[in-house]
């Protein structure tokens, strides 16, 4: 006896346009930071149109994710596709992990090289003002839909890391216009190298606590087990799990003891109602699947 899964369609619709507007952003934003990198010399800026393009990989990534977790569930998926957005996740996290890398070997390059380096600090400065500008928009545009979705969140995280890039681009920038001094450029691209390895590392985190079927963070089942209790008629509470399909999705099962009054009297069914509501109102879990069992025939499994 269950409620139904949680139901994504609205939510999803509304993600899928928000990731679209932040593409189209994102995707005419890195366009101009390759002309400008490619005229400037400069390997902050190629590094955050780089970023950019991730960003935009990214975005294509989640936008698949978010269409594919919007598909009913069938008899092969009971869930549906919700999970198609963790996937997503752990793709992001890692595009970004190679991108500091690449973006952290570069910038040493340039450092033991700086005689090499010719930048146009003027240009710089400008094309990474503009990014600044855009980032801001597209951070605007999921500023909301991240805090329900894992997938969106990955895609929000690398416009955060994108806005940050700039602003250290455009410091850089003033640095090199007003003393010349090119090696800030090189500097500029491993700040934004270390400013992607601490997202990447909490992305993938939450994307390995998902598919590790982990308890959801602030979450705590020796709570959710005594509101079950205190609920009347119920006697026991054992083999309590709960996971999570992705971000702003928990599920919770149980096996509910009844004392045999309520049984016997029909109150079953106001009982499984109360224990569903308890879960909905308190703890958020709109999918949440309970066995009600008499007492005497109690069956514990190995992972009570």
């Amino acid at each position: 006896m269950h409620d139904h899964a949680p139901a994504v369609g609205i939510r999803g619709a509304g993600n899928r346009r928000l990731l679209a507007m932040s593409l189209g952003v994102t995707a005419i934003v890195m366009l101009v930071q390759i002309v400008g990198a490619a005229l400037s010399g400069s390997l902050a800026l190629l590094a955050d149109a780089v970023h950019m393009f991730t960003d935009a990989a990214a975005l294509v990534i989640a936008l698949i994710a978010s269409t594919l977790a919007a598909r009913p569930a069938n008899d092969r998926r009971t869930f549906g596709f919700q999970r198609a957005e963790v996937f997503g996740a752990l793709i992001n996290g890692v595009i970004l992990i190679a991108l500091s890398v690449w973006v952290a070997v570069e910038g040493i390059q340039r450092l033991l090289n700086p005689t090499e380096v010719e930048v146009a600090g003027g240009l710089m400065l400008i094309v990474a003002i503009v990014g600044l500008l855009a980032n801001g928009v597209a951070m605007w545009l999921l500023s909301a839909a991240q805090k329900t979705s894992i997938n969106v969140r990955g895609a929000y995280l690398e416009v955060m890391g994108d806005l940050i890039g700039s602003a250290a681009v455009i410091v850089a920038a003033i640095v090199i216009v007003t003393t010349g001094w090119v090696q800030a450029d090189a500097i500029a691209s491993l700040a934004i190298a270390a400013m992607i390895v601490p997202r990447a590392i909490s992305l993938l985190r939450e994307v390995a606590s998902v598919l590790s079927e982990s308890t959801p963070k602030g979450m705590h089942v020796t709570e959710i087990r005594d509101h079950i209790l205190a609920t009347p008629g119920v006697v026991d509470c054992h083999d309590v799990h709960v996971w999570q399909l992705t971000r702003g999705a928990p599920v919770f099962t149980a096996h509910v003891v009844v004392d045999d009054d309520a049984m016997r009297d029909g109150k079953s069914g106001a009982i499984l109602a109360r224990l569903q509501s308890c879960l909905d109102e308190h703890f958020d879990v709109e999918h949440s699947t309970f066995q009600l069992e008499p007492a005497g025939h109690v069956e514990r499994d190995a992972h009570a």
